[in-house]
């Protein structure tokens, strides 16, 4: 990174209703068009180069924008009509991972927030900047949200028959071990 520039973090609201076992959840980091706290507004299509170039595997999935902490990976990042949609899974096997999964799990931990370096925008006359392209570089779970109407719109819960399963086969393995 250069010098003159910075990465930028906006907020966005994250509604927990599930969390799968394995920390899985989806939902929309950014919305377009909608106007957050800090007098911005994603254009659709801002993120589409960041993504193409970066992929997936190069956008982390951070705790409060901390790049020490790492907490899980995005499996899917892409633009639809309404946002910056995201699917990822929390990684249980770090004490981060444990811990942001059952905050969300509680409802403690609700917020979304992107990290990203303006390539290009443009202000209106009322001070709104819009951005109509964006370097993404992470999103993070965060507690407080800049952007408050970006809401998950589902965070997948295992099956119950799965969850069963899963018991037995530790137990099996368990077994094995002894």
């Amino acid at each position: 990174m250069l010098e003159n520039e910075r990465i930028e973090k906006k907020f966005a609201g994250l509604a927990i209703e599930r969390v799968e076992l394995d920390g899985s959840f989806s939902g929309y980091a950014s919305l377009f068009g909608e106007v957050d706290l800090g007098k911005d507004v994603i254009a659709p299509g801002a993120f589409a180069a960041s993504i193409r170039k970066r992929g997936v595997s190069g956008i982390r999935m951070l705790w409060q924008h901390d790049a020490n902490e790492p907490i899980g990976i995005w499996t899917r990042i892409n633009e639809d009509r309404r946002g910056l949609y995201v699917e990822g899974r929390l990684t249980t096997g770090v004490t981060r991972g444990r811990e942001v999964l059952e905050l969300m799990r509680a409802g403690a931990i609700d917020g979304l927030s992107i990290g990203f370096r303006t390539v290009k925008a443009r202000a209106d006359g009322a001070g709104v900047r819009r951005i109509l392209e964006a370097d993404l570089w992470e999103i993070s779970v965060v507690t407080f949200p800049m952007l408050p109407s970006a809401r998950v719109g589902q965070v997948k819960a295992l099956h119950p028959i799965d969850a069963v399963l899963a018991v037995s086969l530790r137990a099996a393995a368990r077994r094995i071990r002894a």
